[in-house]
């Protein structure tokens, strides 16, 4: 599994015009997933972003993680995370998951997000989907299981 966790002071997701998933301040979260990814793996990241100290306490400094700062998880999936772009022009994504695969450890993922007492909004799976954000500092990470 490879995320990109993104520090936003806000986020949505939009499909044909309509706006399908919205957070305030959080963490939005582009995730994308390998045919070897299986429950553990997603636990793990589930917990690795709920517990990331990356928001700011009142000296500014980063101790804070998305629940004790308030925030909210928005998760997208992204299956170009896994674009090889090594040969050639354009990109393969051999690495990705197969779809059907790739729709349920999505779902699953989110799930378990959904355990912790932060709220998650999320994007629509296969989708062509519209993702704005405002990057807050900006705080940008790469993260993978």
């Amino acid at each position: 599994m490879r995320v990109v966790a993104q520090r936003v002071r806000e986020a949505a997701v939009t499909v044909d015009g309509d706006v399908v998933g919205e957070i305030g301040r959080g963490l939005l979260i582009l995730a994308g997933f390998a045919p070897e990814d299986e429950e553990s793996t997603l636990e793990w990241m589930a917990a690795r972003l709920l517990g990331l100290r990356v928001f700011p306490d009142r000296e500014g400094r980063m101790n804070l993680d998305v629940g004790d700062a308030g925030g909210e998880l928005l998760v997208v999936s992204q299956f170009t995370l896994y674009g090889d772009c090594s040969r050639g022009r354009r990109p393969s994504f051999i690495s990705a998951a197969p779809p059907e695969l790739a729709a349920e450890l999505y779902r699953r993922f989110i799930d378990i997000c959904r355990r912790g007492t932060v709220p998650v909004a999320e994007g629509r799976f296969g989708a062509m989907m519209e993702v704005r954000l405002v990057n807050d500092g900006p705080v940008t990470l790469v993260i993978e299981r």
